[in-house]
């Protein structure tokens, strides 16, 4: 998949960002335990720089959490990993495209 591709549900999950600056501490907690990167392997999701994002993206696409996840990656301006099926440089693009 090309890391500079951000597909139509991507975009419409954009509208969760109209949530930022709510108080999420506890429903941050609740999407995590169901989250399916969560029972999956870690380093999947942290690949070394050049490595494949395939299988980590290939588990979001079907997590009932991918929305909560790239909203907390967006608001906490997560660096490093696949957040919500989206790369870090994914998920800058998507930021340049709100602000």
């Amino acid at each position: 998949m090309d890391e500079d591709h951000v597909d139509d549900d991507t975009r419409a999950e954009l509208s969760l960002l109209d949530f930022a600056g709510e108080d999420t501490d506890e429903a941050e907690l609740t999407w995590q335990e169901r989250a399916l990167c969560a029972q999956t392997d870690p380093e999947a999701f942290f690949p070394e720089k050049g490595g494949s994002t395939r299988e980590a993206k290939k588990v979001c696409v079907s997590c009932e959490v991918r929305a909560e996840c790239l909203e907390y990656a967006l608001e906490n301006d997560e660096r490093f990993g696949i957040w919500g099926g989206l790369s870090e440089r994914e998920r800058r693009k998507l930021k340049r495209r709100v602000v």
